[in-house]
């Protein structure tokens, strides 16, 4: 196992999670995973990248959807892989990719638990951004060019699906502060403010760690 540092990052959706994500990258001068995490699971499993996009961080879809597209997954060759539901493949595919990354290089990672996934590197820190409902109505609004109805409608949407994707494959609850190292407000603390206390979060880890 490497000494890599890696910060993880789950959010609620218009909270500005990514956005903390790619500042936090760029100052420690590392890169962020979050869509780009797909690519790199579709290219080390073989399995087709549409079928991750569909399946990015949504729930289990139903039997019959992944009896269909089974057909056009390939790559994991064991008896007990091939069997599995698509999604399965899909989800541990992903948990590779993330592991994988972990041990390549110092990075910043975004979404599709990889907090769970690295609960066991010394050298991650596992990181929730939450914002109260206004404030992320009011980004989503601005950002999508949506009616406050239609971006709190959207909100609660992929606030679900995310939750229920993080419980169903996780030991642990989505959001839930117990989950992660560090759960910060960044309607309170806006992006930079954010950023900086996950800096200082990584250098009190790194001092602890010499004790």
């Amino acid at each position: 196992m490497t000494n890599n540092t890696i910060v993880t990052i789950g959010r609620q959706f218009g909270s500005g999670g990514r956005e903390v994500g790619l500042r936090l990258a760029e100052e420690l001068g590392v890169k962020c995973y979050d869509k780009e995490l797909l690519d790199r699971a579709a290219k080390d499993s073989g399995i087709c990248q549409e079928l991750f996009e569909h399946h990015d961080e949504k729930p289990t879809n139903s039997f019959l959807y992944s009896l269909v597209m089974d057909t056009y997954s390939f790559g994991y060759s064991s008896a007990a892989f091939s069997d599995m539901p698509l999604n399965h493949k899909v989800f541990l595919a992903q948990f590779d990719a993330i592991k994988k990354l972990a041990d390549e290089e110092s990075c910043v990672l975004v979404g599709r638990c990889a907090d769970y996934a690295l609960a066991d590197y010394p050298g991650a820190l596992s990181v929730f951004i939450h914002a109260p409902m206004d404030k992320r109505i009011q980004r989503i609004t601005r950002k999508y060019q949506l009616s406050d109805s239609a971006a709190k409608d959207r909100i609660q949407k992929t606030d679900k699906q995310r939750a229920s994707y993080y419980n169903y494959y996780t030991s642990k609850k989505w959001g839930d502060a117990a989950s992660y190292n560090l759960s910060l407000d960044s309607g309170i603390l806006g992006i930079t403010g954010c950023v900086e206390m996950i800096k200082n979060a990584l250098e009190l880890k790194k001092l602890a760690g010499r004790k």
